[in-house]
């Protein structure tokens, strides 16, 4: 059985097809600047331990356009992996923000369409772009189901405690003004790859997963589920980011508006778009501001320290909030998985705690997941690539499952 999993952005369009039996990718791509002069079409067809690549740079006028052309790719006579896109049994697509509305993944249908349309104010740069890959999807592939899994799921099983802010109780009711989480499939993903790894049931996993990139996010499993985590309301709070600023002090927003007379859109902009490892020293990529730090540059220097801070500091609280009793401390996404120095930053000084590094495994390359921590650590120190597609097609298999 194959599963088409879509990730729409507002101008952009990933996608992965997967033949479920194997869990195996057939292929994978990214449709970049739609609506622009010039877009691109990046295919590419895993061979073998190797990997074919297929670029096509023409303007595609909407996402439809680009989905045509995927679809092409995906039949083609030479390089298709399927006969016809009738081989296609569901459609699994990224949704970020389905509030308290949604608390499984589900199939498809107008009301849910309306709870996506709900959450536009609270996620206006991505639901509408993914309800608009769903509409497109529904118009190129009609009568194959489509199954949306949300970034907040995962967040929905957290006690009232961890998911309420201390304001005037009538916001909840009016706005549903809460902390829902964000990176839900790849937290999701990693709680259970990691209890595999530790050959230990699900429903008894007690870990902190570190999901690490351009947007960050940290959560607390405990039992198996989402027992606290670092995003809020928007994925702005919680850690350093690229470009996010995470947490702080909230009488700052009304300030700088002031100061600076901005407008709340402005302002969000500010601390979204233009702070982060971007508003302290100029670069987003951790290899830009590594080799700064070793040119010398002490903003790039500053940005790090901050964006290990913050990860420390959750982190503790985590540790606490588990009562000590943590199975494991994971490492996963673009950072989490690739940058050795920010992770033997963030695990530096926690030898009291049991969480001992090993140099060598943490310095040295290797697929899959591993331990990068000493036989002896008390808490293992785990690596483990994230794959937020599997995790949609495996839920997109589930829901029609239950379906048929």
């Amino acid at each position: 059985m194959k599963v088409l999993v879509i990730n729409a952005g507002s101008s952009s369009c990933k996608y992965q097809l997967l033949e479920m039996g194997t869990k195996t990718v057939l292929c994978y791509g990214l449709v970049e600047r739609i609506g622009q002069p010039e877009g691109i079409l990046t295919h590419r067809l895993p061979r073998d331990g190797d990997e074919e690549k297929i670029v096509r740079e023409h303007a595609f006028p909407t996402h439809v356009e680009g989905m045509e052309e995927v679809i092409q790719l995906l039949t083609d006579e030479k390089v298709g992996v399927i006969k016809s896109k009738s081989d296609i049994a569901a459609i699994g697509h990224r949704v970020v923000h389905g509030g308290e509305a949604v608390s499984d993944p589900v199939l498809v249908d107008s009301h849910l369409k309306d709870v996506i349309r709900e959450y536009f104010s609270l996620s206006p740069l991505h639901n509408p772009a993914n309800l608009m890959g769903i509409e497109v999807a529904e118009k190129l592939f009609p009568g194959v189901p489509n199954v949306a899994v949300f970034d907040t799921e995962f967040g929905m099983s957290m006690p009232q405690e961890a998911y309420m802010y201390a304001l005037p109780y009538n916001l909840y009711e009016e706005f549903k003004i809460r902390r829902y989480g964000f990176h839900g499939t790849s937290h999701k993903y990693i709680a259970h790859r990691t209890a595999e790894y530790l050959k230990k049931p699900l429903k008894d996993l007690c870990s902190i997963t570190m999901h690490l990139g351009n947007g960050s996010s940290m959560t607390c499993v405990k039992n198996g589920k989402c027992f606290d985590t670092s995003m809020g309301l928007t994925p702005l709070e919680g850690l350093v980011m690229g470009t996010r600023c995470g947490s702080i002090d909230p009488a700052i927003v009304p300030f700088v508006m002031e100061k600076k007379g901005l407008t709340p859109a402005e302002a969000d902009a500010l601390m979204s778009k233009q702070s982060g490892l971007l508003g302290v020293c100029g670069y987003t990529d951790m290899r830009d501001v590594h080799s700064q730090i070793a040119s010398g540059n002490k903003r790039a220097e500053l940005a790090f320290k901050l964006l290990v801070r913050s990860i420390k500091k959750i982190l503790g609280s985590y540790v606490f909030l588990l009562g000590g009793k943590v199975d494991a401390l994971v490492f996963t996404a673009g950072i989490g998985e690739n940058d050795n120095i920010a992770r033997a930053a963030v695990c530096e000084g926690l030898e009291e705690l049991g969480i001992v590094l090993d140099s060598n495994e943490n310095n040295t390359r290797k697929p899959g997941a591993r331990a990068i921590s000493t036989p002896d650590s008390k808490i293992p120190v785990l690596v483990i690539p994230t794959n937020e597609e599997l995790q949609i097609a495996l839920a997109t298999l589930e829901v029609i499952g239950k379906k048929s």
